[in-house]
């Protein structure tokens, strides 16, 4: 089921705001810092992701957002005033936590009007605002009932009708979707994703999912140690990313590492056991320790004999075929012992066995040079 909304009476259009986050830092003690002078500029009815593993400060910033956490530096500005001096309360910010946090003895029509009641909304104003909200996500029929009586996804319904009812200005989301099931997930990110364009409310969410970011941002900011690794659209991160974590974060990468030298443009990276092909999209004529980068669905596998147009080619050995339904994963050993996975589709796929060796070739185009020294940890 997707949400749908009337589109006459949503009073709640085109009320996002936009977010700046200058220099923002974060410590515990003597700890190293948990954010670490993070800069951010989200504008008015964006939806952006913040992602990252465990421990790498993109909760701890959307707690600075909220109010949940204290600032150590920095500033925080929502549609131009700064907010980081005033009580979650006053920020006037929509918040959906991990475990939905409901009333279990309020009805959801209770749970949805809370945030109503503690403003001194009148009640017929409530009456309206409330009805408007479950109609929004299709729950008005589930009014007068009790959470426990509802499903998963439901209750998570509700948990954003209350975070919108009071017509937030941004809204922020902590890993709303880790406790559902793989399809429920799925489902629930796009009908998040048809919220957001519905409301045009800033939506900031949090999430250590790659394949939800993806999915469901305009932009995604990738968190590593506290620090920014990358801000960019889906694409942008997948097909270039800046730094070997962010390749390997951020969906499936090969990668190979040598030493890399301009050679018009393109640069081309020298291994062990072969030379290849990068576009030269750096101002940089030699690096001694880079990377190469390529997604697997870039690859592909082909018989010994046969031809290959593209720029690069590698001898290698099949170790393991997997198949995953839509595709087949062909898992390689380069001479160099290191493994290598090819995405093939059906029309792809050639008639190859475990122990084969095969030809893996690859577009100068699909490979993305990283200078691992300015790349973090790549692993």
């Amino acid at each position: 089921m997707m949400l749908t909304s009337p589109q006459s009476n949503t009073s709640t259009r085109g009320l996002g705001a936009a977010l700046s986050i200058r220099n923002l830092t974060k410590r515990y003690g003597q700890n190293p810092p948990a954010v670490d002078n993070v800069s951010l500029e989200i504008t008015a009815g964006e939806f952006v992701t913040f992602l990252g593993p465990s421990g790498s400060g993109k909760t701890t910033t959307l707690s600075m957002v909220a109010g949940f956490t204290d600032v150590t530096s920095g500033s925080i500005m929502l549609g131009g005033q700064p907010i980081e001096e005033l009580p979650p309360h006053r920020r006037n910010i929509g918040m959906v936590f991990q475990s939905y946090s409901l009333f279990p003895h309020m009805t959801v029509f209770d749970n949805v009007a809370f945030p109503l009641r503690r403003r001194g909304v009148g009640k017929a104003e409530i009456r309206v605002r409330v009805s408007r909200v479950l109609d929004l996500i299709q729950l008005s029929d589930k009014a007068g009932r009790y959470p426990t009586a509802l499903s998963g996804g439901q209750q998570q319904r509700v948990a954003l009708a209350r975070a919108i009812v009071f017509e937030p200005t941004l809204l922020l989301m902590d890993e709303p979707l880790s406790a559902l099931d793989k399809k429920l997930r799925e489902q629930m990110q796009l009908e998040i994703r048809r919220l957001h364009k519905e409301l045009n409310i800033t939506f900031i969410f949090v999430t250590h999912d790659q394949e939800e970011a993806l999915v469901m941002s305009d932009r995604i900011a990738v968190f590593q140690d506290g620090k920014l690794a990358q801000v960019g659209t889906a694409t942008d991160l997948y097909e270039r990313p800046q730094s070997l974590f962010v390749a390997n974060f951020l969906g499936d990468s090969n990668i190979l590492r040598g030493s890399a030298h301009a050679d018009g443009d393109d640069h081309i990276l020298v291994t062990s056991f072969g030379q290849f092909r990068a576009p030269r999209e750096r101002n940089i004529d030699r690096i001694k320790d880079a990377a190469i980068s390529v997604r697997p669905e870039r690859m592909r596998v082909l018989p010994m004999s046969q031809a290959c147009d593209d720029a690069n080619r590698v001898t290698a050995r099949v170790s393991q075929i997997i198949y995953v339904g839509s595709s087949r994963k062909v898992e390689v050993t380069l001479p160099d012992g290191s493994l290598m996975q090819v995405r093939e589709q059906p029309r792809d796929q050639i008639d190859v066995k475990e122990g084969a060796e095969v030809a893996v070739c690859w577009p100068s185009t699909a490979s993305n040079l990283l200078p691992v020294e300015y790349g973090g940890r790549g692993d």
